[in-house]
């Protein structure tokens, strides 16, 4: 499935059940802005995946409808998951897919912080 980031927020995605506690997550941090959480199907040694507290579908939708106040926490979120996690000295990656050609299968804003090892080439076509 592929996610249209034009259409409204779907309150059903999996993402925002976990964030009304309808659906377990194996958290590594929350605050008033964020949670992070082990990603069930890791691509990497450390998969971790951060999502904003707000209903946002897309980068697109949470540039343009956040508060400062939110961008800055989500932002400031990532980077302590990083360090809290080590992975600043050796290096990691974030992803964010945005709709159908980005490949966002969720509808909820998420970035993906991957590390732990070599993560190769950014694209494989």
């Amino acid at each position: 499935m592929s996610v249209d980031p034009t259409k409204p927020y779907d309150s059903e995605n999996i993402f925002a059940k976990i964030l009304r506690g309808e659906m377990p997550c194996n958290k590594v941090y929350e605050d008033d802005h964020a949670l992070a959480f082990h990603d069930i199907n890791p691509q990497a040694p450390v998969h971790i995946l951060v999502i904003p507290k707000g209903e946002y579908v897309s980068w697109d939708d949470f540039s343009a409808k956040a508060s400062d106040a939110e961008m800055a926490g989500y932002v400031r979120a990532i980077g302590h998951v990083a360090r809290e996690q080590g992975l600043v000295v050796r290096g990691f990656r974030l992803l964010s897919n945005v709709g159908r050609n980005g490949g966002q299968e969720v509808p909820h804003l998420h970035v993906h912080l991957f590390g732990g090892g070599p993560l190769g080439p950014m694209l494989a076509q």
